[in-house]
């Protein structure tokens, strides 16, 4: 985690969303598409950094395959940071409002 400045990030949001969760006394079912969201965007940020790194290793130079490999493995951080987002505007949002404005 140290050498990645993403991973911090996720960490950073982790902690924010498991926090407004304890604050919000969500039920179980909510807690469990939290922790599904969480566990996609690290599952995929971990898979990146590891296909990050193989490709540097093998391929160091300039490589139009080695580039897509990474694109794709960012862009699939992208949709499960999509998901994340959208798992925690329907679930902390309606009683994050409430709590706020209601």
């Amino acid at each position: 985690m140290k050498h990645e400045f993403h991973m911090r990030v996720h960490a950073a949001a982790t902690v924010v969303v498991l926090l407004a969760a304890v604050a919000l006394k969500l039920r179980s079912e909510e807690w469990l598409w939290l922790l599904s969201a969480v566990a996609a965007v690290w599952v995929t940020e971990l898979m990146n950094t590891a296909i990050e790194r193989t490709v540097d290793l093998a391929s160091p130079g300039e490589s139009e395959l080695a580039k897509i490999a990474k694109d794709t493995a960012a862009g699939a951080v992208l949709v499960a940071s999509i998901y994340a987002v959208a798992v925690g505007s329907i679930v902390l949002g309606p009683p994050l409002w409430e709590k706020l404005f209601g």
